[in-house]
């Protein structure tokens, strides 16, 4: 397994051990012990599975704040997505940058987000299934987001989009900046 680090202090790209012979592949998506090693010292409570048709759909910019913030590990196992990270933890060296990372059945590889990011993926294929372990509980009451093209993190989606429509929710579509978002995240020193 390999471990790489990205420009953004926490936020991992892993790419796993494959073994494949003539009848398919193996490969261990997860074991505490060996993750805990890679720094990724989190339990996780919750796993997730989305599924978009269409090439071209955005989901995102998302989080979950305190006391329900949650780190992330996800992987696309259909298909394949740009991911995005944005760090949202205010006082950070790096608050308001992203990482982004491309995620495919093919590539196997897997994109850890700690807790105080903002999280996002458009599709390049149709019929996407995305992956999440999540270490806390969904709780409505404590979502979070800003728009997809905040002004102020300046993805740049457009290059991906190559000229067409985003595909969004309506949520996604009328979200606020990140400075107008509702985000409780402060940056800790030690964190």
């Amino acid at each position: 397994m390999k471990v790489i680090k990205t420009e953004i202090e926490g936020v991992l790209i892993i790419e796993t051990d494959v073994f494949g012979d003539h009848r398919g592949y193996f490969t261990e998506t997860y074991s505490k012990p060996k993750y805990k090693a890679m720094g990724i010292d989190v339990e996780f409570v919750q796993d997730n599975m989305s599924f978009s048709a269409q090439k071209g759909t955005l989901r995102g910019l998302h989080w979950q704040n305190p006391p329900y913030a949650q780190s992330k590990l996800v992987s696309c196992t259909k298909g394949k997505v740009i991911d995005v990270a944005v760090n949202i933890r205010k006082g950070s060296p790096t608050y308001g940058k992203y990482v982004s990372c491309e995620l495919s059945a093919e590539n196997h590889r897997q994109f850890f987000i700690p807790r105080g990011f903002a999280h996002g993926f458009l599709t390049l294929t149709d019929d996407v299934e995305f992956r999440y372990k999540c270490d806390n509980v969904y709780n409505k009451g404590s979502e979070g987001g800003m728009r997809y093209d905040a002004p102020e993190v300046n993805v740049d989606w457009g290059s991906l989009l190559n000229g067409i429509e985003p595909v969004l929710s309506e949520k996604d579509k009328v979200g606020p900046t990140l400075e107008e978002s509702k985000n409780e995240f402060k940056y800790e020193e030690n964190c």
